[in-house]
């Protein structure tokens, strides 16, 4: 699966290997994507390192423009752009509508899903990605 980023450079997954990875399948048109942003920018503030990296995925079709306007138009400061602009991520992933969330292990392998939007920042959410860090992403 690939994709780009704010500079337009190919990306996969496969980029983020070693780090647990909270990738969210959004899309600027999409109201509960837009409501949860925050959230996830505060997420990636607060645990974003060497072994977590929340990884926003845009399938906006207007191109890199668009999602960086409302990255400042809301204030994200912590997360990186990434755009799929042809979507294909969406369907080779199985995602059937936005927001969705994917938790992806270390090694690259899903260990979790949510459809529709969470609170990422909230201190269970917080706690629970930092003892699946502790565990190196598995699942107990």
């Amino acid at each position: 699966m690939q994709f780009q980023d704010g500079a337009g450079k190919p990306r996969t997954l496969a980029d983020f290997r070693g780090k647990l990875v909270l990738l969210n399948i959004w899309a600027t048109w999409c109201a509960p994507c837009r409501e949860e942003m925050p959230a996830l920018d505060r997420l990636q503030a607060q645990l974003g390192g060497s072994n977590f990296e929340v990884v926003a995925l845009s399938i906006d079709q207007q191109g890199p423009e668009e999602v960086r306007k409302f990255y400042d138009e809301i204030g994200v400061k912590a997360l990186q752009l990434y755009i799929d602009p042809s979507a294909q991520a969406s369907s080779r992933l199985g995602i059937l509508g936005v927001p969705s969330t994917l938790l992806v292990d270390p090694g690259g392998l899903e260990i979790g899903r949510k459809m529709g939007p969470a609170k990422w920042d909230s201190p269970q959410s917080i706690n629970e990605l930092r003892q699946r860090m502790i565990r190196g992403g598995k699942v107990e």
